[in-house]
């Protein structure tokens, strides 16, 4: 009995320690997943999804690994995807996972707000939710050979002109309001305007999916001028000295949204990587690259000029209204146009 009840004892004190292991074991995995999958904002290691739209991915190549290098940064890996802009949206909205989602305009961070999948306060911070500038410009060839330099010049005999899809495309959007306002400010009527759109899209020989594929057609040879983001423009002109960029007297204040997606696993690396993006040292860098500052202190650093007739998407009656007036597929003023054309409508 006395050797039964030992081993007893012995067996209840491995039962215990057995217990103990467990429960560090588990303690430990815990540990190890606050950064994992399933976390809710734990510090350490954590892997986010961003995406974009198709022309920032350069900037981001940069932009990524100085964050790294930061506190916050430390232990967070990304996963990035860039496409069209409205096609980037949709795809979040149906499924894609995304922990930052940086669009070329407002009405793709809507679309996921009304899908619940970025708060409805998005916007309200001291940039309303932007996180860079642009204006749309034209690029031409070396030397000008077409002579282009104002709006007017794109509808003359033999121009063609390069912009993408509007019905995928960010880019596209801001391009057309650009030329649409830029005729309200010349002193045209809203009919002369939406006049001389179907005559600018008549001089479109093809309708690329996005800002970025736009430029590959213009570079490849394509065109006689490339209606593009600014900052499109100016990675243009460093990789190819033969391309040229002007900034139209009357031009878009383009304005690109950024926010977290309000199912992120990783509410606390997200949001410190939308806010070093915000930061003196983010905002360097996207000027750098070709991107104008949100932040006015960092924008005075740049010799950015301002075209004398800049107008914003608000001068236009906001993206809410102009979104479905203009690019509504079924009965928007650029779907009529594109119907008419030949052009697609989606």
């Amino acid at each position: 009995m006395r050797n039964y009840g030992k081993f007893t004892a012995l067996a209840r004190l491995l039962a215990v320690l057995v217990a103990l292991f467990a429960v560090v074991a588990l303690s430990g995995c815990g540990g190890a997943s606050s950064g994992g999958s399933g976390s809710k904002g734990g510090g350490g290691s954590a892997t986010l999804n961003l995406v974009g739209y198709s022309t920032i991915s350069e900037a981001y190549a940069k932009l990524i690994p100085a964050f790294k290098k930061t506190g916050a940064g430390k232990g967070v890996t990304f996963k990035t995807s860039y496409g069209p802009s409205g096609d980037q949206s949709r795809a979040v909205a149906s499924g894609q996972p995304a922990d930052v989602v940086a669009f070329s305009l407002a009405p793709d961070m809507t679309r996921l707000v009304d899908a619940k999948l970025v708060s409805p306060n998005w916007d309200k911070n001291k940039y309303h939710g932007m996180v860079t500038d642009s204006v749309v410009a034209l690029v031409v060839r070396k030397g000008n050979p077409k002579h282009i330099h104002a709006w007017s010049d794109l509808t003359k005999p033999g121009v063609k002109v390069i912009t993408p899809n509007p019905f995928s495309s960010g880019s596209a959007k801001w391009n057309i309001m650009a030329a649409y306002g830029a005729q309200l400010k010349q002193g045209k009527s809203p009919a002369q305007a939406r006049a001389y759109l179907k005559k600018l899209f008549s001089h479109v020989p093809v309708e690329p999916s996005s800002g970025r594929d736009a430029l590959q057609t213009f570079t490849s040879g394509e065109g006689d001028v490339l209606i593009s983001y600014e900052n499109e423009a100016i990675l243009a002109k460093r990789q190819d000295k033969s391309l040229q960029y002007i900034d139209p007297k009357q031009t878009i204040l383009i304005e690109n949204p950024i926010a977290v997606t309000s199912d992120t696993n990783y509410p606390q690396q997200a949001k410190a990587f939308v806010s070093f993006l915000h930061s003196s040292k983010g905002q360097r860098i996207f000027g750098e690259e070709g991107y104008r500052p949100v932040d006015k202190k960092v924008l005075g650093e740049f010799n950015y000029p301002k075209p004398p007739e800049l107008f914003t998407i608000r001068d236009l009656g906001g993206w809410n209204k102009v979104d479905t007036k203009f690019f509504d597929p079924q009965h928007g003023i650029m779907a009529k146009i594109n119907r008419q054309l030949g052009k697609p409508t989606q």
